[in-house]
Parts: C-alpha cells; structure tokens; sequence
C-alpha cells in the first residue's frame, strides 16, 4: 500500500488497507452484491471517479477486492475475495456501534434504499430465533428490500421477485429504530404501513437480541 503506519499492530496493519477514505464504504457496496464499476461509481454519491479507480485498484493490490466475469453476460465485476468478505463482521459491528449516531435521523445526509441491507442484518442477526418463518419486505424510498426469518438465521437481500409475506413502508430511520431495537412497532403508529402479514413483522422486529456483547442502546 501506498501510506503505512509503519507499526507491527494488528489494527495499524488493518488501516493500512481498509484505513483511506471510502474503502469501507466501497466494501460495504460489495457485501450487497457484486457490482460494475458504474454501479460502484452510483452507489457512492461523492467519490470522483478518479479516487475510486485509485481505491479499487489499491484494495486489489492488497487482496481484498478482485475483478471476475458476472454471472450473466460478458461483463466485469468487482467483488470482495474471501478474505474480503471477512470484513462483514467488523463492519457489523462498527454499523451496530453507530446506533446512537443515527437515532437522530439523516438531516442533510443523502441516503438510498440499497444501504439498508447491510446495517439490517447486522441489526437483526443474532436476534432470538423467530418461533416462525417469515420473509418481509422493507419498502423505503420504492425500493424493497427483503428480510427472511428463519429459525436458523436471518438474511437480507435485494428483493428477489418472490413472494413475501408482508411488506412494510417506512422511513429509513424509522427501519433503522426498529431493527436496532430503539422502537418498537407499537410505538409506530401511524409512521409505519404493513400491507399483509402483521405477525410475520412482529417475528423479527420483536425478537430480542439473544446475547450480551456490550451495552444496549
């Protein structure tokens, strides 16, 4: 990499890589999914295109971002590696760290619907198992995002075109509240619209988290 710490420490080395502006951010992108350089480009309002040339041709240098054929047509994607990908977790718990940073709404902040499939399963996983299976989608700014329950885990994805049990409409922050566990539902009265299902919402915006890793917020 270009810019070191120049210190033998885990967490300098780390920086070292993911440390720069926007390299986080561009992760983030890639655990939603694989994506073009112009999907990379519109997911990241602010970046010039220029310093995310920069940015992503540093990350595969350091092997946690590489280029491959998409699964459909002759195009390339970016994605993370393997080693890459083990950057979820961190960034979960930096997302889970932020909660009272983000009570206070976005202000000024620009926002889009796609963002919310990362921080909602690092919100949500680790919730006690739903006592049933739900799939729900969260519609924020006519975009659906979608969130399936089981009693083996939580995923978050893009809408995939099936079929959901439920559909909730809400402001971002209002979302963000309930998955962090700041609301509830039944203080949303009239914030929150839920066409379908109310009981499938219930199971995983309800379920407590299932272990103790620090303070709730």
């Amino acid at each position: 990499m270009s810019r070191s710490y120049g210190q033998y420490c885990g967490l300098a080395r780390a920086l070292d890589v993911v440390g720069d502006r926007w390299n986080l951010l561009i992760v983030r992108q890639l655990l939603i999914a694989p994506a073009r350089y112009r999907e990379l480009l519109d997911g990241l309002p602010g970046v010039a295109t220029n310093l995310l040339a920069d940015r992503l041709r540093d990350l595969e240098t350091a092997g946690v971002v590489q280029r491959r054929l998409a699964e459909k047509g002759n195009v390339v994607v970016y994605a993370l590696t393997p080693w890459g990908a083990e950057l979820r977790e961190p960034i979960e718990s930096l997302i889970r760290w932020s909660t009272p940073l983000m009570v206070r709404g976005p202000g000024g902040d620009c926002f889009r619907a796609e963002w919310l499939v990362v921080p909602l399963r690092a919100l949500l996983v680790g919730k006690a198992a739903p006592r049933r299976s739900s799939k729900v989608g969260i519609a924020v700014d006519g975009q659906l995002v979608q969130v399936r329950a089981t009693r083996s885990g939580i995923e978050v994805n893009p809408h995939d075109g099936g079929d959901l049990d439920a559909v909730v409409r809400a402001d971002a922050a209002i979302v963000l509240g309930l998955a962090a566990g700041v609301l509830a539902l039944d203080d949303t009265l009239g914030l929150v619209d839920i066409d379908g299902d109310e009981a499938a919402v219930r199971a995983i915006f309800n379920a407590r988290r299932a272990h103790v890793g620090g303070s709730a917020h």
